[in-house]
């Protein structure tokens, strides 16, 4: 049991990806603050119950920490005077980025029982895990690597420059992903976490709804009364991203990928090829599998370009480095 401990994921490594341990193991706090994934567990728990959109938020929030400075909890970070610009205010996380207060109240139950030892990069981690876990009624199920330090760089400016928008055509979701190491039949798999959470109408509009699209007649109809033709700060609605199964993480976003009744370019793009067509019909015709590739995919992301040694540190506040 001690060796199977430290390997990368359930069994071995192998069983995910040799190449996405990057120095991270799991029960990497087994000594060290033994309840600190069961703590964080609990929190996600509780605030799952209340709102499954927070998990939506949490599963979002992973992603896109990791793919602007690397999983290093930099979107995290508050302003302040010498950074008043920090990720969590770039156009792609605010104000739609959510799930802060959650991890706040993670960070707060494993520094109460271990302080200074759970980095904020991991709970962010563990709180994508559980999220993904509850959202879809245990189907997806996975260890998930720890080790991660926290970042002290964070700019908004970069979030433009790493995140892919809903506006994106497949080639720009392929290379943004290629960029972080990631595969093209991740940019399949992972987008299927559109199958929760909400999206604001400005998110789609413009490209789906006032401008000529492959979306389904229905659907179309059914948003043009959810959303303004011209949403604006003050006059921003929010509609479900997955209108058939809201709160549940399953791969009836492929189904509706096929059906064209998805909200953003970028999924609609995935039928724009023949190679990602055909990952998308094999993910909403085979029951179970989808979920499977969503766990290893979710390591492998959030393996991306982690914090370690003197690169990072564990921070006592999750808004503010040290």
């Amino acid at each position: 049991m001690a060796v199977s401990i430290k390997l990368c994921l359930a069994v071995s490594c192998a069983l995910v990806l040799a190449t996405a341990c990057h120095g991270l193991q799991v029960g990497y706090y087994r000594t060290t603050c033994p309840r600190a994934e069961a703590l964080v567990r609990a929190e996600v728990k509780k605030a799952v119950r209340a709102n499954p959109g927070a998990g939506a938020g949490l599963i979002r929030m992973l992603f896109h920490d990791c793919f602007v400075e690397g999983c290093d909890a930099s979107v995290l970070l508050d302003p302040t005077q010498t950074n008043p610009q920090p990720e969590k205010l770039g156009a792609p996380n605010n104000p739609s980025l959510r799930g802060f207060e959650v991890i706040d109240a993670a960070k707060a139950a494993v520094e109460k029982a271990c302080p200074g030892t759970v980095s904020c990069a991991d709970i962010v981690a563990f709180a994508g895990r559980d999220a993904s876990y509850l959202l879809s009624h245990a189907k997806v199920s996975f260890h998930m690597p720890a080790g991660r330090l926290d970042g002290r760089k964070s700019l908004a400016s970069e979030t433009l420059t790493f995140l892919p928008g809903p506006s994106s055509n497949l080639s720009s979701l392929v290379s943004a992903f290629a960029a972080k190491g990631l595969s093209v039949e991740d940019v399949v798999v992972l987008s299927g976490a559109h199958s929760i959470g909400r999206s604001h109408c400005s998110s789609f509009v413009q490209t789906r709804l006032t401008s000529p699209s492959d979306i389904a007649t229905p659907l179309a109809t059914l948003l043009r009364k959810q959303c303004p033709a011209n949403p604006t700060t003050g006059n921003d609605p929010t509609v479900s991203e997955d209108v058939v199964s809201p709160h549940a993480l399953d791969n009836q976003y492929y189904k509706n990928v096929l059906a064209r009744k998805v909200l953003f370019t970028s999924d609609a793009a995935l039928l724009s090829a023949p190679n990602t067509a055909r990952m998308v019909r094999a993910n909403a015709r085979f029951a179970g599998s989808w979920e499977k590739k969503f766990a290893k995919a979710m390591v492998r992301m959030a393996a991306i370009g982690v914090k370690t040694g003197r690169d990072g540190e564990i921070r006592r506040s999750c808004r503010l480095v040290n």
